[in-house]
């Protein structure tokens, strides 16, 4: 096996074209994703090679065209709607909750939905209040829907596939800052499942639970933790609905702390969902208070000291850390 140098964005772009190929079902529909190559660039040059009824362009309704994803996945396509941000996706939520995530249920297993959103989501760049949103939580509170954040380059590439196997509906939440981060990847790339968080750092003294774009901010304060003979574990939740509960626990019983990384929020956060779960099953576990670090309560800012600021940045997960190992 080989490695080579790759981006998040040119890892979920190879995974859309195995996906196309592999499967004549499989189709990408979405604002831009044909002709201009998507927002984000994922789609790039898939037009080209897979043509107009593969790589579709759709009008500017996000409540159509993820309609036609429902419709299309309830025919026996395997659609890919690309939404272009979490904000904008909430022109959709109508289709994605009230339908995508209920027809199995109100059908009594007769049908079923498996369809894959994804959208960009996150801050910190400089796209203030209304293109900067973190809102997974919203969508994991939704029984029916599966929810994924891949934030390394192995699930960039090894998601997709086993989303579009499911035969319901799955969003991918893919965070901006991402898209353009650089990595080794191995070749063949690994299998990836969509079921499990996963220990992306090892350690003793407090468990760092996070996901998305939070994890490489994580895994830095944990470096600059390490310093001061701090020994923090990081673990990636990587799926949100539903959380790996088995694998939180294990890492909470492993260090006896626990600090939630969550660029959501703090009100009704999945921080405090994770929070409140590991106090019912690991309570009597712990040696300090749970803890979090989640962004201010404010509309993003535009300027970016002050958009830094606002959000959970390692210097604040350090601090956290901290205090709760007693160290200032």
């Amino acid at each position: 096996m080989t490695a080579r140098t790759t981006t998040h964005r040119e890892a979920l772009r190879e995974a859309h074209r195995e996906a196309l190929a592999r499967d004549p079902r499989v189709f990408v529909m979405g604002e831009d994703v044909g002709r201009y190559g998507g927002a984000y660039a994922v789609t790039k040059g898939l037009l080209e090679e897979f043509g107009p009824e593969r790589i579709r362009d759709t009008p500017l309704s996000e409540l159509a065209f993820v309609g036609a994803g429902v419709g299309a996945a309830l025919g026996g396509a395997r659609p890919i709607v690309e939404v272009m941000t979490v904000n904008f996706s909430l022109l959709a939520l109508d289709q994605i909750v009230n339908n995508a995530a209920t027809i199995r249920h109100m059908s009594g297993g007769q049908f079923s939905v498996p369809l894959v959103i994804r959208m960009a989501t996150g801050a910190g760049r400089q796209l203030a209040a209304q293109h900067s949103h973190s809102l997974e939580v919203w969508y994991a509170h939704v029984p029916g829907l599966k929810v994924l954040a891949p934030a390394t380059l192995e699930d960039a590439r090894g998601m997709l596939a086993p989303a579009l196997a499911d035969p319901d509906p799955v969003v991918i939440f893919e965070h901006a800052q991402l898209y353009n981060l650089e990595g080794e990847l191995a070749d063949p790339p690994p299998t990836v499942d969509i079921a499990h968080a996963a220990v992306r750092r090892a350690g003793k003294d407090l468990s760092i639970v996070t996901y998305g774009g939070s994890l490489p901010r994580a895994l830095a304060a944990a470096d600059e933790l390490a310093r001061d003979d701090i020994d923090a574990e990081v673990l990636d939740l990587r799926v949100l609905r539903p959380l790996d509960w088995d694998a939180i626990v294990a890492s909470v019983a492993k260090t006896h702390r626990a600090l939630v990384v969550d660029e959501g929020w703090k009100t009704c956060s999945l921080a405090a969902e994770i929070m409140a779960g590991v106090a019912e099953r690991a309570f009597y576990e712990l040696d300090a208070p749970l803890a979090r670090v989640c962004t201010e309560e404010v509309p993003i800012p535009y300027a970016k000291h002050l958009e830094d600021a606002a959000l959970p940045m390692p210097p604040k997960i350090v601090a956290a850390a901290k205090r709760m190992c007693r160290r200032s």
